[in-house]
């Protein structure tokens, strides 16, 4: 009997230690204890966020040690904001408009709980996302009015693309009923226009954006401009609008300046990015500006004195703790 009381004590006593060398070992291995990962929600690929994304998480797994970010392509903000609600992601590029429509319960979300997005934090405001109207110059349509009658890409259906298209039409005196309405993602509309299946494509994007430059690889385009007076119709009813240029040359044979209006892509986050963390990603972001303008135009206006600008929701403590710092440096 001692003797198998003696044996199973040397079991649990190797075992004991087994255990012991393993936890020291965990412990021991600091850099496996603090790896980040971190996911973040873009847009479709032939847009602007996608490859925005990419090279802001390039940055970051270059910049903050054991990070590991990756970027996910999605539909686009609204896709973006319930990925963060479910906590798929910790963090995404999202229209500034579409993060308002999501905490106030309206337009797109108007059916669901608007207390689903009480989490939702901006971590910085990147850059103006142009709502651009593209048609053929052959197509002999000139403005937002000419679209009547006409079969016009709206955007994916419930996207912020649609929402813009919807707004900017009204503005002209135009709905759905006046036009026939095609419900297309941005590549599905840029093949549609080359295949001359409509007449005339929405999109929100940064400019320039791929799939534009694709449709104008096959022949002249235009941008249909939106003029003072339907701009501030637009503006007044929805602030977030904010005018903008997209000066010639941005596309293929696009030899003159067109005004149209722009809303803001943010940077935002939900509450699986802290505030220590959300203060080293905007620190990253702001100190490697150079950087991220070398490798995408639509960064070229990144600046901290305008990095809340158009911000329509409460901002991550970090990254307000760091603009504060820009704002009023330690002498």
């Amino acid at each position: 009997m001692y003797k198998y009381f003696k044996s199973i004590f040397a079991a649990v006593a190797v075992l004991c230690m087994a255990v012991f060398l393993t936890g020291c070992g965990a412990s021991g291995n600091s850099k496996t204890a603090q790896e980040q990962f971190l996911h973040m929600a873009t847009g479709n690929t032939s847009g602007t966020y996608y490859p925005i994304g990419g090279a802001i998480s390039e940055l970051l797994n270059k910049d903050i040690k054991n990070m590991h970010s990756s970027v996910q392509a999605t539909s686009g903000s609204i896709a973006n904001l319930n990925l963060l609600k479910d906590g798929t992601v910790e963090f995404a590029i999202v229209q500034n408009d579409i993060a308002n429509y999501a905490l106030n319960g309206t337009e797109m979300f108007k059916d669901q709980n608007k207390h689903q997005y009480e989490t939702l934090r901006g971590l910085a405001t990147l850059y103006p996302e142009s709502c651009q109207c593209v048609t053929f110059q052959s197509s002999g349509i000139k403005s937002i009015a000419d679209l009547k009658g006409k079969k016009v890409s709206v955007g994916a259906e419930g996207s912020g693309v649609e929402a813009n298209a919807r707004q900017i039409l009204a503005a002209y005196g135009l709905t759905y009923d006046d036009i026939e309405p095609q419900y297309l993602s941005f590549s599905a509309g840029a093949k549609a226009l080359k295949e001359k299946t409509i007449d005339a494509a929405f999109l929100t994007a940064g400019a320039p954006t791929a799939a534009v430059q694709d449709v104008a690889t096959q022949e002249p385009i235009r941008l249909l401009g939106i003029d003072d007076e339907h701009f501030k119709i637009l503006s007044e009813k929805y602030p977030f609008y904010k005018r903008i240029t997209i000066p010639k040359g941005t596309y293929t044979n696009l030899d003159e300046d067109v005004k149209t209006l722009s809303v803001m892509a943010l940077l935002v986050c939900n509450d699986r990015i802290n505030d220590d963390l959300g203060y080293q990603i905007t620190k990253t972001i702001y100190t490697h500006l150079d950087d991220l303008k070398a490798a995408h135009p639509a960064f070229s206006g990144l600046s901290e004195k305008q990095a809340v600008e158009g911000m329509t929701i409460e901002i991550n403590g970090g990254a307000k703790k760091f603009f504060d710092e820009y704002e009023n440096p330690v002498k």
